[in-house]
């Protein structure tokens, strides 16, 4: 599973520059087997972005969720084992969404492709890839 933060999600989905050709073709060439998902948690992150006017792709939550599963990509629920686990996460800064996204990765022992500073300088094992390269 390839699991996407929630600006690479938005990236992907509205095709904008800012995905790096390396993450380009790191999700052109997915497998049958594989998965891109976004966590059920990123949504929540692009309605506050919507309402405080910071992401101006789209009019609304509902849409971009559109957008993002209409481009194939696989949402993934956060559960109660993934909330746990993101409060017991050490080293990582105190972001709710980060650390969401971060237990949903490593629940799902799926590679995180983000271009979040904290969450790529992470000291921890997770699988990651640098989604600006």
């Amino acid at each position: 599973m390839i699991l996407l933060d929630t600006h690479v999600a938005i990236w992907s989905a509205f095709d904008t520059a800012s995905l790096g050709r390396k993450c380009r073709r790191i999700l052109q060439e997915v497998s049958d087997e594989d998965t891109v998902a976004i966590s059920a948690v990123s949504f929540w992150e692009i309605a506050l972005l919507v309402a405080k006017h910071r992401l101006r792709l789209t009019d609304s939550a509902r849409e971009a969720r559109r957008l993002v599963l209409g481009a194939g990509i696989t949402e993934v629920p956060l559960t109660g084992e993934i909330a746990i686990l993101a409060g017991e996460l050490e080293g990582l800064h105190g972001d709710p969404a980060d650390r969401f996204i971060a237990a949903t990765a490593i629940m799902h022992d799926a590679m995180l492709l983000t271009a979040d500073h904290n969450l790529l300088q992470w000291r921890h094992s997770l699988r990651r890839h640098n989604a600006e390269a």
